[in-house]
């Protein structure tokens, strides 16, 4: 029997059966769609994550204040020490392989205007923190070094704080009231949307670190240095660097325990994409169990067509059809069944896909994926369809022939 022939023969009997082999090709279908799926979605989201970590800004470095624990008697008491204003100007001057560097102070205020008054999220930067964080200004323009030095009282709102105070009319030039401190609008940053943590970015008014710490908050202390980094090799190097330098300011020998702490973006980024990768695997595998559920119930159809089929079996041998004529046409059916499945699978995929991106839940199908299922959708065919093909082959003809 040539190679048309055994198709040919193959989609006949299949397409006779339309109902059996659609059901006997349920169980790929579920599976092979479910995996694509559920990558898929593990996928979209590790995406986003890595997205939203990217957006916090490049070769990113925070040095934050570690909550230390001190032990006067018997009662343990946490403390934070603080950074200074001199510490980033020391980090600024010193770092080599930083690309940027600014001081952060950020504190919640009620910021109003004639249109009303909120509670806002007000940070005190330096003009390199545009660069540090990938931002940029829509409209105006940002503030300078020399605003910072004479503690000018201006102020560059995000796109929530602009459509908070503003609505659709122009901020530029208007003036704000932080705490009870009169600020002159002079720029709108671009929407940035929402953090790693879900936070709105863009619900948010800057203004000159100085600035905030002469005439709104009146300290030295800073939350936190941010450091961008030259190249993502160097960021292992500039931690260390960083490190250094505070300890050396703070006047820590390698032996005391740090009382700051610096987080790396490439390590968030590792953590979440690692975290990510395990889901995504786990919900593959389980995924992938409905295709061996599928496997199974092709060779419980293909015995049950071997039994109801075997006079048919008796007749192709008595004409001259051989063993391994009736092994092929049994195999290629289960392998044409799985694959069909396969492919109907994969099509189910895509437009689950695209109604799930419809309901904006971050989706990202792997070409890689789609390929290796429905390989392994053939190879399911095969392995499952192997048992009852050889049942048939080994069929007797003339007991075949006699069989009611």
């Amino acid at each position: 029997m040539n190679i048309v022939e055994l198709l040919s023969t193959c989609f006949r009997n299949i397409f006779r059966n339309r109902m059996k082999s659609f059901l006997t090709s349920l169980g790929i279908i579920i599976g092979v769609g479910a995996v694509i799926i559920m990558v898929a979605i593990g996928e979209g989201a590790q995406r986003q994550i890595e997205e939203r970590i990217t957006a916090m800004g490049t070769n990113l470095l925070q040095v934050m204040p570690r909550r230390i624990r001190m032990t006067p008697g018997q009662q343990t008491m946490p403390r934070r020490v603080q950074i200074t204003r001199y510490e980033a100007e020391k980090v600024k001057s010193e770092a080599g392989y930083a690309r940027a560097v600014s001081g952060v102070s950020q504190r919640s205020f009620t910021v109003s205007n004639a249109n009303g008054s909120a509670s806002v999220a007000v940070m005190g930067v330096e003009p390199d923190y545009l660069a540090i964080r990938n931002w940029n200004v829509e409209h105006g323009v940002f503030f300078e070094d020399s605003d910072g030095e004479q503690r000018n009282k201006v102020a560059v709102l995000g796109a929530t704080s602009a459509a908070t105070f503003f609505g659709a009319d122009d901020p530029i030039g208007a003036r704000i009231r932080i705490g009870s401190t009169q600020f002159s609008v002079i720029g709108v940053l671009e929407k940035k949307g929402a953090a790693g943590n879900g936070n709105d970015q863009d619900d948010v008014i800057m203004i000159p670190l100085d600035t905030m710490l002469t005439r709104l908050t009146n300290t030295k202390n800073i939350n936190q240095i941010a450091i961008s980094v030259a190249h993502k090799d160097y960021m292992e190097a500039a931690q260390k660097e960083a490190e250094l330098i505070l300890r050396e300011t703070r006047k820590l020998s390698e032996l005391d325990t740090a009382d700051f702490e610096i987080m790396n973006q490439s390590d968030m980024l590792d953590m979440a994409s690692e975290t990510s990768k395990s889901l995504t695997t786990l919900l593959a595998a389980i995924a992938g169990v409905s295709l061996l559920v599928g496997g199974i119930g092709i060779m419980n159809i293909m015995l049950v067509s071997v039994s109801e089929r075997t006079r048919e079996i008796g007749v192709r041998m008595a004409i001259g059809a051989r063993k391994r004529d009736i092994l092929f046409q049994f195999l290629a059916e289960a392998v044409i069944l799985s694959l069909l499945g396969g492919l109907v699978g994969i099509g189910l995929a895509f437009a689950a896909c695209n109604m799930l991106a419809l309901m904006e839940i971050p989706t990202s199908i792997n070409m890689l994926v789609v390929i290796v299922a429905a390989m392994f959708a053939a190879f399911v065919g095969i392995t499952f369809g192997y048992y009852p093909a050889q049942k048939a082959a080994s069929r007797n003809p003339i007991d075949a022939l006699r069989y009611e």
